[in-house]
């Protein structure tokens, strides 16, 4: 039997104050996320910095959108969003925009809580890398099914296939 102590995350509305703390926690997130899906040149190029200048932006937008953040021990170790739906054909109303979280924080539960705080159980859809089975199963967990719509991100300078889940 362990005997290992795991800190409680806290789950929090992102503050101003956080942005530059957002911006390294994304940026890794990027690259923990992202590397098998990209070039590792281009994730080289990933500045932390523009990161947080993404998120002042982000977090400016107004009404109707959710951004929280996990705190475990007083730092930020993964961040989602939600809000109303930005695509012309959106299957639903809400749009769950994105949910990263540092993979020492995996299995934890850390991910279902920022999951549940962005979201809840309202009708939703969401657009994920096809190739992020880890992120697929987690989302078909939560109720969503892929719809068989899929697209070409660009991401970097480079694209991504994502496919559209909906609840």
């Amino acid at each position: 039997m362990s005997t290992e102590v795991v800190a409680e995350a806290v789950i929090r509305p992102i503050r101003d104050s956080d942005v530059e703390a957002l911006g390294r926690v994304h940026a890794q997130c990027w690259h923990e996320d992202y590397d098998t899906l990209v070039d590792a040149a281009t994730l080289a190029n990933l500045s932390p910095r523009r990161m947080a200048e993404l998120w002042t932006h982000w977090i400016s937008q107004g009404e109707g959108l959710t951004h929280v953040a996990a705190l475990v021990e007083g730092e930020i170790v993964g961040f989602a969003g939600a809000g109303p739906a930005r695509d012309d054909d959106a299957p639903r109303a809400r749009e769950l925009f994105f949910i990263h979280l540092l993979d020492s924080a995996h299995g934890r539960g850390i991910g279902q809580k920022l999951f549940d705080a962005a979201l809840g159980d309202e009708p939703a859809y969401l657009w994920v890398p096809e190739a992020n089975t880890h992120a697929v199963h987690f989302y078909e967990r939560n109720g969503f099914t892929a719809d068989g719509v899929s697209h070409d991100e660009p991401f970097l300078g480079e694209t991504i296939h994502e496919i559209r889940m909906v609840r």
